[in-house]
């Protein structure tokens, strides 16, 4: 979740009884903004707390299925388990938002992240969906909050085991990619850690793809928010990141984030 900007100070008047008074405002006025702004964040938030659940839900059902089996049993509470963790830690996220914190940006390794989110990511998908992972070698660390990342590989997910309703393969990939374009609407020339998932699903026509990103579009009817993809779109932005998207009608989708690297940084 990208940090809000605020309005510029106002300049301080010359008396006490002033300057109290414009503190006041000011705090007034940053309030009304913080609340304007979750207030048109409820539709993403309760979309990834609907993810988790899925995922919540998906694990306790197999568990049921599989009763007969304690060590799947076992596994499947794990991953349920989890999945409560992580909506633990996304309602830290919102309470350090509400309270104009900033978002946790630790120098991380993306294989590591999709490892140890390799299991939620395999129970989100379904039981009719396989998940491949090809994760590539000498992938450089980058600037990611851990919480919004994972929220963010969920969210792409979920929406390609939504295209492909009689299930399919949704291959996760990473990848140390450098870019030497400049042309405009291009990421900036340097070393990236590129994150790619990709589907065999039903693909979305050109004029759809050229609103995907936009807040509150949802090609889902009422069982969408339209925020899933802007708010991956909103974590990438904030490490100066960038997300490329292609589908073709029939064929597929490919979505890419790259995550500047900070060994250029350092």
């Amino acid at each position: 979740m990208a940090e809000m900007a605020f309005p510029k100070k106002i300049p301080l008047q010359s008396h006490a009884q002033g300057s109290g008074r414009t503190q006041t405002a000011q705090q007034h006025e940053r309030a009304v903004h913080r609340l304007a702004f979750l207030g048109e964040m409820t539709g993403g938030i309760a979309h990834d707390f609907r993810n988790l659940l899925t995922v919540i839900e998906s694990g306790l059902r197999l568990a049921e299925r599989r009763a007969d089996q304690p060590e799947s049993v076992r596994a499947y509470i794990g991953a349920t388990r989890e999945a409560v963790n992580r909506g633990v830690e996304l309602t830290s996220q919102l309470l350090a938002f509400a309270n104009d914190k900033k978002p946790d940006l630790q120098a991380r390794d993306l294989n590591e992240l999709v490892r140890s989110f390799e299991p939620f990511l395999r129970y989100g998908a379904g039981a009719h969906i396989r998940v491949r992972l090809e994760l590539g070698s000498d992938i450089p660390r980058c600037l990611v909050d851990p919480t919004l990342f994972d929220a963010a590989v969920l969210n792409l997910v979920l929406n390609a085991r939504d295209s492909m309703p009689s299930g399919g393969e949704i291959c996760i990939a990473t990848e140390r990619l450098v870019e030497a374009d400049t042309a405009p609407g291009q990421p900036a020339p340097g070393t990236y850690a590129r994150l790619r998932v990709q589907d065999h699903g039903c693909g979305m026509p050109s004029e759809t793809l050229q609103k995907v990103l936009d807040p509150f579009f949802t090609t889902k009817g009422e069982n969408g928010t339209g925020m899933g993809l802007s708010q991956v779109y909103a974590t990438v932005q904030l490490v100066g990141g960038h997300l490329r998207i292609a589908s073709e009608r029939g064929t597929g989708t490919t979505v890419d984030l790259l995550f500047p690297s900070t060994e250029e940084a350092a």
